[in-house]
């Protein structure tokens, strides 16, 4: 990719990405076992390698790929961990790749986070011999984190850094704060190759999935090298490749603004794209552009192929206005199903496009697509259970029965260590509580409790953060819902950025549900709408529906109802605004912008995409 200080390749989803390294994996392993050589391979743990070694293990049960004569180092773990803990990247790999595959136990390496702090160094010192009598590593994979960090290379490490013990900075603890179940549980402390080592490797191929990589991924590609961005240093290395998905490489420049970077084909996206960017960088709305304005901004090739200047400024301006839609389902009454991930995405995300579906008559019916019981404070789930044991009292309900059941309940949750799992009585209060919720937010949107269905997608049912990949079983339940109601028009989370995956998993889903009753004849219009954790930008919204103050109100008493997710999300992201807050601002927002570009003003706007493609 031009303008980048490395090689970087855009895939137009983690799936091609996934193939493309298990491919450079595979191509590797192939020649080395042909030639009686073993290969050195250097893994990653998190969420972002799993398409990786999902694809491997693939390769190696459809394809006969040979794992036999490989030898592997991983590049970190917490300490101190207990290698049996459900938080041990010990655990993790055996789960998700090593149990799955024929590496021989006696090659795989991994730090060993259970090692006493007096014997950390003399550990690291020996994990490096060892890379070094395995011959150094032909392979290293990586992921990068938001501070940049290659490993648990946090910023500040020194580029000639081996093996070591590390603080984690606070940003790293709360991105992993979900898989430990709050941030006060993940340890402070790590065991990881130093960026000397890594850079070591004679092959590097790093990854990054999601819009909320972008900037770090800008960052580490295209600004000079910095110890503050240790991804930054591999711009040293004589053969390392990016690969990353769109989202990811949303920020580079080559990506956001290619008409700075050399000649480009215009499309009508593209060029609805520059002309907004011309508009938000020279602070002008649309129609006021001038010839110079296009001209002292590299645009004039933009002119010359579609010009002149004022039917470009028309045409864009005439897009954006006529995407403003204050009938998102037309005038007719049609029968319309909003699929929610978790049970408040579509209060948080569509709320004010629900009322406004509602009080134009249409038949709207919302599928919740998980519990998101994981998501429930242990507090709030000791508050309800408390509820109903008073409610026995007070009622001369108070059997022996159920009191013991609340107090088994109560002893469960008192029992449970940091990061330890619930008991499938406490997820079954915790699913109620959402569902309660999810009925109460709907019905305040004026959709009836009749209207709602909880799919329970088997996916989702595993009691901790880490799912499951969607399977047929999923797909048919979707499948068999469209059946039943056949909407017309279906509201599905196209959010990217999703930090727990759930958005995407649940998306493509429905897409390929789409597909099974397709031949049935059943083909609604598909729009997308973005989860909490972001909005479209201008360039890519279709349909922009007006909230009015009264309906932003509604919205937010909506999202009340989720007490359970007040006034803390168990799982913030990188965002620590309360959900509500974040939607008025983001709705806000966009209006603002389309104020700013000559657009009618309004108090806020929701923005879609229709559905083209797989996510």
């Amino acid at each position: 990719m031009r303008q980048t200080k490395v090689p970087t390749l855009a895939f137009k989803n983690a799936r091609e990405v996934d193939r493309h390294v298990a491919l450079v994996v595979e191509s590797l392993i192939r020649e080395n076992n042909s030639a009686g050589l073993r290969t050195v391979l250097g893994l990653p743990t998190g969420s972002t390698p799993i398409g990786v070694y999902r694809e491997l293990i693939r390769l190696h049960r459809e394809e006969g790929l040979d794992f036999s004569s490989v030898v592997t180092f991983n590049l970190d773990e917490y300490w101190p961990m207990d290698e049996v803990s459900i938080h041990s990247y010990r655990r993790f790999m055996r789960e998700t790749f090593f149990d799955h595959v024929n590496i021989p136990a006696e090659n795989i390496h991994i730090p060993d986070g259970t090692i006493p702090l007096r014997e950390v160094e003399s550990f690291c010192d020996a994990y490096e011999r060892d890379i070094e009598k395995a011959g150094g590593i032909d392979l290293q994979i990586l992921g990068i984190g938001r501070t940049g960090h290659i490993g648990f290379n946090e910023p500040g490490s020194p580029r000639d850094s081996r093996t070591r013990m590390v603080t984690l900075d606070p940003v790293t603890r709360q991105d992993a704060a979900s898989d430990f179940f709050g941030d006060e549980n993940v340890p402070l402390q790590a065991l990881t190759m130093g960026v000397g080592t890594i850079l070591e490797a004679r092959k590097i191929v790093i990854i990054a999935l999601g819009e909320h990589k972008a900037k770090i991924v800008r960052r580490a590609v295209e600004e000079p090298i910095s110890e503050e961005v240790t991804a930054s240093c591999l711009q040293a290395h004589r053969n390392v490749t990016f690969a990353l998905d769109l989202a990811a490489s949303s920020e580079l420049t080559a990506m956001r603004t290619p008409w700075l970077v050399g000649p480009v084909r215009w499309n009508p996206q593209l060029e609805k794209r520059a002309v907004i960017w011309l508009s938000q960088t020279v602070n002008k709305p649309l129609l006021k552009l001038e010839a110079r304005d296009f001209v002292e901004h590299r645009l004039h090739d933009l002119v010359r192929e579609s010009g002149p200047i004022d039917a470009i400024r028309q045409r864009i301006f005439g897009d954006l206005l006529g995407g403003i839609c204050t009938r998102p389902c037309g005038d007719e009454r049609q029968k319309i199903i909003v699929f929610s991930p978790h049970p408040d995405d579509d209060v948080i995300s569509m709320g004010g496009t629900l009322c406004t579906l509602n009080d134009q008559g249409h038949d709207v019916h919302i599928a919740y697509m998980t519990s998101g019981n994981i998501a429930v404070f242990d507090h709030d789930a000791l508050r309800h259970i408390d509820y109903v044991s008073e409610f026995h009292k007070i009622f001369g309900l108070n059997t022996e029965s159920a009191q013991a059941l609340c107090q088994k309940l109560h002893d469960a949750i008192a029992r449970k260590q940091s990061g330890d799992f619930d008991t499938e009585e406490v997820l079954n209060v915790k699913t109620l509580i959402r569902k309660t919720e999810a009925t109460a937010a709907a019905m305040s949107v004026g959709v009836g409790e009749e209207k709602l269905h909880f799919l329970e997608l088997p996916f989702y049912r595993t009691g901790k953060v880490s799912k499951r990949p969607i399977c047929d079983a999923d797909v048919a339940i979707i499948a068999k819902l469209l059946r039943e109601q056949k909407p017309g028009q279906i509201y599905v989370a196209g959010d990217l950025s999703d930090p727990h995956g759930t958005h995407r998993v649940c998306a493509q889903a429905i897409i390929q549900a789409l597909e099974v009753v397709k031949a049935e004849g059943i083909v609604p219009e598909v729009w997308l709408y973005r989860g909490a954790w972001q909005e479209y930008e201008p360039h890519e919204i279709e349909r922009a529906v007006p909230l009015s103050p009264e309906v932003m109100l509604r919205k937010k008493l909506a999202i009340f109802k989720h007490e359970s997710q007040k006034d803390k999300a168990l799982f913030p992201g990188h965002d620590e605004r309360e959900f509500w807050v974040r939607a008025e601002e983001r709705t806000k927002k966009t209006a603002r912008i389309y104020n700013d570009l000559g657009l009618p003003e309004y108090y806020g706007l929701e923005g879609f995409v229709r559905l083209s493609g797989q996510l």
